[in-house]
This record gives structure tokens, sequence and C-alpha cells, in this order.
């Protein structure tokens, strides 16, 4: 695919305007003393559908051309990315299709009924939902929107660190959660258009490191299985992604699990924010090297809000800090 600039990120910032919020950065005292550093956090939780997805998805449905868009979006997704999909597809009246393997949480499932689109269930593999993608593609002539490999996708992503440094000014480290690498691949290209002196750290679960194992070894693995609580987190890093993040500066912070959910735990009695545990990896990773960041301006990025509420409890397992 061809890889986006940050001219790109500009045309998306103007593209999804109309549609997207502008989401509030946060700041916390406490936080900041227990953290040895002036923390602030782009709640991208408060973002339509709950997470940030939502900017790359609305990008690439309103960059289609009126005959293309016509036929409709496909896409492959546990959650957040098809619950934004269907959002943006219904902005522009067309129809969505989403591909759901077999466990994803219910409630976001929900997210993805309620915004209209057509849900199409799939063993838990990204085999069985890349043939899917394939057979609706072929049988409907619908417009693939990949998860974070998508160009415009990532252009999409890339305009939650522009708003964040253009609110708070200079950074000295901006920390974002990786997955599939989307966020990161977007704020990577920011950050070396209008902010080369701030560092990219990249918070990624212990249970499934693959992009800290690729950006050490200089090539993408594959082959690891994730095992973590991050559902967000659990695809491995894209091939366009892996390229943007091994040419800049750019390093991974992994984190327990145990970790991310004491980090929620203080997301919500400090910030009184609930994020969803892909989320909370910014914080753990700022956590647990505090001397990393000691003295220094971070943004932190909450990618997103949609946890089960049902299983929060889980938290309170954790003590307090």
């Amino acid at each position: 695919m061809q890889r986006p600039g940050f001219n790109d990120i500009l045309d998306a910032a103007a593209r999804i305007a109309p549609h997207a919020r502008v989401t509030p950065v946060l700041r916390e005292t406490e936080l900041d003393s227990l953290c040895g550093a002036e923390l602030h956090f782009k709640c991208e939780q408060l973002q339509r559908g709950g997470a940030f997805k939502f900017r790359g998805a609305c990008n690439a449905v309103w960059a289609l051309d009126p005959t293309e868009a016509a036929h409709g979006v496909l896409t492959h997704s546990s959650g957040n990315h098809g619950a934004a999909l269907a959002l943006a597809a219904l902005s522009r009246g067309i129809p969505a299709h989403v591909v759901v393997p077999d466990g994803a949480l219910r409630s976001k499932i929900d997210l993805i009924q309620r915004a209209g689109a057509t849900l199409h269930r799939c063993a838990p593999t990204l085999a069985a939902r890349e043939q899917g993608c394939a057979r609706l593609q072929s049988e409907l002539g619908l417009t693939l929107v990949h998860p974070y490999e998508d160009p415009s996708v990532i252009a999409g992503q890339g305009t939650a660190a522009l708003e964040l440094l253009h609110f708070v000014g200079g950074l000295d480290a901006l920390v974002v959660p990786v997955g599939g690498g989307g966020l990161a691949a977007g704020t990577a290209l920011t950050l070396a258009a209008i902010a080369p002196q701030c560092q990219l750290v990249l918070a990624e679960p212990a249970g499934a490191d693959d992009a800290a194992r690729s950006l050490a070894s200089g090539h993408r693995v594959t082959e690891l299985r994730p095992q973590t609580i991050c559902d967000g987190l659990r695809a491995g890093i894209g091939v366009p992604n892996f390229d943007i993040l091994r040419n800049g500066r750019t390093d991974v912070i992994t984190v327990d699990d145990d970790d991310v959910r004491q980090a929620m735990r203080l997301l919500w009695r400090h910030l009184k924010q609930v994020v969803e545990p892909s989320s909370a990896t910014v914080l753990a990773a700022v956590l647990s090297l505090p001397q990393r960041f000691a003295g220094k301006r971070v943004g932190l990025i909450l990618s997103g809000g949609n946890v089960d509420l049902d299983s929060i409890a889980f938290c309170a397992r954790c003590g307090d800090r």
C-alpha cells in the first residue's frame, strides 16, 4: 500500500473536522507527582464511538469517490474499528459490513450493531477474518478499509497527535499504545514533521510484544500468539506501519497485565475516566520507568473507553498505590 505522508494527515484533519470530536486534554497533579513528570492525557476515549479509531475510519470513508462509496465499505474488527467504520459510513449514508471474530467483547459488538453495520461472524483467526472479507468483497463489491494498514486510516489516526501538540505545545515524549500500529505510525509521521525533538514511545502488553520484538530485530515478528487482557492490542503490527516506525525515533515499553489493571484504577481514581485496558498501557508504561520520564513534559494518548462494565470488577484485585 502507498505510504501516507504529513500532507495526508493535514488533509485528513480538514476532512474529518465536520464529523470527529476535538477531544479534551486532561491534567492531574497527583498523577504528575506519582510519575515525577508533567503528564498531558489526550482523551480519545471521548471520541465518537469511544475510541481514536473513528478518526481513521472517518477519513477513509469520506476520502472515497461517490461511485466507490455507494457500494459500501467493509472491514474485519474485534470491536473499535468496526464500530468506527459503521459510524463513519452512517455519517455518509452508505452501507457498512464488519467481519467479527468469535469471542469479541459484547459491548463492542453492540456498538457496531447500534451504528447500523451488518455483522458477519468468523473464527477467531486472522486468516478467517481475511477470508471473510475477500468473500464479501467479491460478492458485494465493497471497499475494504483495513483496520490499521490502510493509508487513509493511518493518516486519520495521525490527527490525534496533531491536535495534542496544537493544544499543549512542545513535548519531550509522546506515549501511545501499539497493536496493529495505525495510531503509532500516524503519530510517528506527525512528530517527524512538526515535533522531531519529541520521542515517540510505544506502550505494548508483554503478552503481545510483537512490535517490540520486530523493532529490535529489524523484521516483522508474525508467529506470536497474544496472551493479554488488552484485546485492542492483540493484532500483529502491519507491514506499512512497521516500515514507518522502524525508520523513526521509536522506543517500546512492554507492560504486564497487572500493571495495566493498576493504571486503569489510577485513571478512574484521579481523572474519573473509564478506559479500556489497551488505553491504560500508556500510563502503565510511564509508571514502569519513572526515571525515564522524570522532569519531562509527556503526552499520553488514551486510545479508547469501550470497556465491558461487567468485567471492570477485575480492577478491584489491585490495591491502592
